[in-house]
């Protein structure tokens, strides 16, 4: 079977640097790193009363890791407006618990800027923020910050088909 149905002649698996995120429908910009997307389900042995000889194995709760963005600092205030709303200086009145999930859609692309996959996660909320990075006036490093997302699960949007590369 051929690892690509639309063009089959193609046989690199897709690059990993070629992708954009949306938060609120909306690309953020100077994205750098997007965590992977990682769900483990715990095993649970189960032994049957007649059998004491065997266990059998059988799925349980499913875990989903954390995913963390980091991108270079800009005056994009996306990330801190976002964080804001779970925990705010200002205290518990500050917080948003309407508005702090949000889903976040993950989109990769191929080496031609063609949508390839594409990802949405779900009810994700700010856990971890960092705005800037330590300051180091002998570096010469670009600033980054990064946001922590905890989310409750992911899936791929199967509507995003094979690009059909020229």
């Amino acid at each position: 079977m051929a690892k690509f149905t639309v063009n089959p002649q193609r046989y690199d698996p897709y690059r990993n640097f070629k992708f954009k995120i949306k938060i609120d429908n909306v690309y953020v910009a100077g994205l750098s790193k997007c965590g992977a997307l990682k769900k483990t389900t715990e095993m649970v042995e189960w032994r049957e009363g007649g059998d004491a000889s065997s266990t059998h194995k059988l799925p349980g709760k499913t875990k989903y890791d954390a995913v963390t963005l980091t991108g270079g600092v800009t005056h994009d205030t996306t990330f801190e407006s976002w964080a804001n709303l779970v925990n705010n200086f200002s205290g518990d009145a500050a917080m948003s618990l309407k508005n702090f999930r949000k889903d976040v859609i993950i989109d990769v692309f191929n080496e031609a800027g063609q949508k390839a996959i594409s990802y949405k996660v779900f009810r994700c909320w700010v856990s971890e923020y960092q705005a800037l990075p330590e300051l180091d006036a002998s570096a010469n490093a670009v600033m980054i910050s990064t946001i922590k997302l905890e989310n409750e699960g992911w899936e791929r949007d199967t509507s995003v088909t094979e690009p059909t590369e020229t």
